[in-house]
């Protein structure tokens, strides 16, 4: 850093000889701000398909000058092909792909992985495990020929198996404690039939998991995945020939016998308006999550629905935050949302009131609900859309942010141009089609109301609001 005196400095010796230099000329103060630029049009990055000889569907995001690659690896292995008794099996085996190969694993692996700049995480969704890596474009084919030989042949160790056993129990307690996952899982168990996975928590529960050791794991990957039915998708600087070129020489070692994409079973639903109250003795606060079952991003009605969803309750003017939080002072903040599942979405409506004013709470949603069919006004519908629409530019400004939503869709098989057009059709959205979404989406006689809090206090009031009968689950 230069530091400039405020006062100039006189030189010891003779004073120079010949002309005086020039001096800059002064600087001025901006008196005016620079107008902004023009908005530039923007759109979803587009994305190339193409195949591997094994039949593994690759789906590349071209991205000039970006130095740092992303991949998204998509295994049709749904949680609803889980065996009998075994919950679980599936996160448990998306934990255990990153422990590498069996040929470098545990520690090895890990150290291989970081000495090359990359990240390695997975998960089981409801449509199947998803391995997600970021890697410097120098390590991209060796972080590639990694990850395949962990398909050809993942280690499964047992002993690595069984401390990944250990950390999800303790995971569930965790999450048995915490009341927002205790009202999401009961508003499933209370929707959806018992017989359906859907209905049980999607990473197991304490029963399930503790039954799953190395063989559970490594008989579910064998038995489901393969490289016919998965979808890789890669953000990175290079052409989609050297890229069909870097992954037949990694990822297309991955081979299989030829296989279909899993069935999608239907859900049965029960959404009649009733409240299901679980009981945390001596609880000051009471979780409320009130849902039912509605369409998944493939319906027409989706983008109309999530317009509407946004002006209900996604952000601080919403009508229920208006209402809840700043009228009533109820609560810190209060959402709605919908969530595609494996064959349906889960529209909920959720916050947290201070126990005494659970019942006041759960009537003043229902009662924002019914004002919903007096119609969205227009600048609702607006600020919908500008937050929707034009946040887009920025949420997708990353290659993995856009890595992450092309796997998202291709493991809930949406057209093809879906993420290119999704934003054009929500800004088309129009106020009436909004208010006719939205009342379809939450209907006052058709909503099952969870409750995670004191039965004692709450389920009185409860029951006074005469919204439909009341059940108490421990």
């Amino acid at each position: 850093m230069t530091i400039t005196s405020p006062c100039p400095v006189v030189p010891s010796g003779p004073a120079p000889s010949g002309p005086a230099p020039s001096r800059p000329a002064p600087s001025r103060l901006v008196s005016e701000r620079p107008a902004p630029a023009a908005a530039r049009p923007w759109s979803f990055p587009a994305s190339r398909e193409f195949r591997l000889g094994s039949g593994l569907r690759v789906r590349h995001i071209a991205r000039p000058g970006h130095r740092l690659a992303a991949i998204g690896l998509f295994l049709d292995t749904p949680l609803e092909e889980e065996p009998e008794g075994l919950d679980g099996v599936a996160e448990l085996t998306s934990r255990s792909l990153q422990e590498g190969s069996a040929s470098l694993h545990g520690a090895a692996f890990a150290a291989e992985i970081e000495r090359h700049g990359a990240t390695f995480d997975s998960i089981a969704a409801p449509n199947g495990i998803v391995l997600a890596l970021q890697v410097p474009q120098s390590g991209l084919e060796r972080v590639l020929a990694l990850v395949a030989d962990t398909l050809c042949e993942p280690a499964f160790p047992e002993r690595e198996v069984a401390r990944l056993r250990g950390q999800r129990l303790d995971e569930i307690e965790h999450e048995e404690a915490a009341p927002n996952t205790r009202a999401f899982n009961g508003l499933l168990a209370s929707l959806i039939g018992p017989g359906h996975r859907s209905s049980r928590p999607a990473a197991g529960t304490r029963d399930t998991v503790a039954r799953i050791g190395h063989e559970e794991v490594r008989a579910f990957y064998d038995t489901h995945a393969r490289p016919a039915t998965a979808t890789v998708a890669i953000a990175a600087d290079l052409s989609t020939e050297d890229l069909n070129r870097v992954l037949e020489r990694t990822l297309g070692h991955w081979t299989g016998p030829a296989a279909r994409l899993s069935t999608v079973r239907p859900v049965t639903t029960d959404d009649r308006t009733r409240m299901v109250i679980i009981d945390r003795p001596g609880a000051v606060q009471t979780t409320i999550m009130a849902g039912r079952a509605g369409p998944d991003r493939s319906a027409p009605s989706w983008p109309a629905q999530s317009i509407g969803i946004h002006c209900l309750g996604g952000g601080l003017t919403s009508r229920l935050d208006q209402e809840l939080r700043e009228r009533r002072g109820y609560t810190y903040g209060v959402t709605a949302c919908a969530q595609p599942m494996r064959s349906v979405g889960i529209l909920s409506i959720g916050g947290a009131v201070a126990t005494a004013a659970t019942g006041p709470a759960v009537r003043d949603v229902f009662g924002v609900l019914r004002g919903v069919s007096e119609g969205l006004g227009q600048e609702e519908r607006t600020a919908a859309v500008r937050n929707l629409v034009g946040v887009a530019p920025l949420q997708y400004q990353t290659a993995t942010s856009v890595v992450k939503a092309v796997v998202r869709a291709s493991a809930e098989r949406l057209p093809a141009d879906y993420l290119t057009t999704i934003h054009d059709r929500l800004a088309a959205v129009t106020a009436p089609e909004a208010t006719e979404a939205l009342l379809a989406a939450f209907p006052t006689d058709r909503l099952v109301v969870v409750t995670v809090g004191d039965a004692a206090a709450i389920r009185h009031p409860l029951e006074d609001l005469g919204l439909g009968p009341v059940r108490v689950i421990g």
